[in-house]
């Protein structure tokens, strides 16, 4: 094992996973509170879908599964104005970019382990021109995020008052959804277009059970992201297996024990 995280691929792999779990800790609790987990899911099948014409091109897929994730985000925007038809509005694109992403990854002709990476995930995946692409995307959404966080957290809330106050969320909502997808496709080679919700989702809903501060939410989501994806890389290595499979399992282990101490919570509180 120790050798095993001696090596550079492995190395740079763990340096990927520490900054995904950083922005997908960060943006977690507020997909979490604006109720954009199934947003999260039809965006990850529009970055794969751009990271299979990447691959198809010769491009770089991370650079596709971003190109793919701007352009979901900007499609749910304008065709989801209405929360009444939001839902099906991702479940179309969802369903579009999946069967696109299929098609594309059927015309590859390279290897059968490529295709199954953009899926579930890689650590080999990961080299270091993919990794400054990481960290440039990462320190963007990060320093966009951090000055638009107050009018976010407001709007998440109690919209309406935020709309009556001022709050701009005819802008404001799709630039967190750019945001969202941009974290999103990150995740596309490490954990897999399929699992990611694992790493932008579970961190964040297991923060929400055990505090309502935002802040230690925040903190605690970076802190369960963080441990699930270096954890599941870590626990991949010596089977060689998918490294979702791990990430996914530690990040259920998480938001099971998260809602075992939000329910004892409650109950102290109930008869206090």
């Amino acid at each position: 094992m120790l050798r095993l995280l001696e090596l550079d691929f492995v190395q740079q792999a763990l340096l990927a996973a520490a900054v995904l779990g950083l922005v997908s800790g960060v943006l977690g609790p507020l997909v979490v509170a604006r109720n954009m987990s199934f947003a999260v899911h039809g965006t990850a099948e529009l970055a794969f879908t751009g990271a299979a014409a990447a691959l198809l091109l010769g491009l770089s897929v991370g650079v596709g599964a971003l190109a793919g994730a701007v352009i979901a985000a900007v499609i749910l925007g304008v065709l989801g104005k209405r929360g009444s038809e939001q839902d099906s509005v991702i479940g179309a694109v969802l369903a579009f970019g999946l069967g696109l992403g299929v098609l594309l990854l059927w015309m590859y002709p390279g290897r059968a382990s490529s295709k199954f990476s953009l899926l579930v995930g890689q650590i080999v995946g990961v080299d270091s021109t993919d990794l400054a692409l990481l960290s440039g995307a990462a320190i963007a959404v990060i320093v966009v995020f951090a000055v638009l966080y107050r009018p976010l957290l407001f709007a998440s809330v109690d919209p309406e008052v935020a709309l009556a106050r001022g709050v701009p969320l005819k802008w404001l909502t799709p630039v967190f959804a750019v945001l969202v997808g941009i974290a999103t496709a990150l995740g596309v080679q490490t954990v897999g277009a399929l699992l990611v919700l694992a790493l932008m989702v579970t961190p964040g809903a297991a923060a929400a059970r055990v505090t309502a501060n935002p802040v230690t939410a925040t903190v605690l989501a970076v802190l369960f992201a963080e441990a699930a994806v270096l954890g599941g890389i870590v626990l991949s290595l010596a089977p060689g297996a998918p490294v979702s499979s791990f990430v996914t399992a530690i990040s259920f282990a998480i938001y099971l024990v998260c809602r075992v101490i939000g329910r004892y919570r409650l109950r102290r509180v109930g008869t206090a």
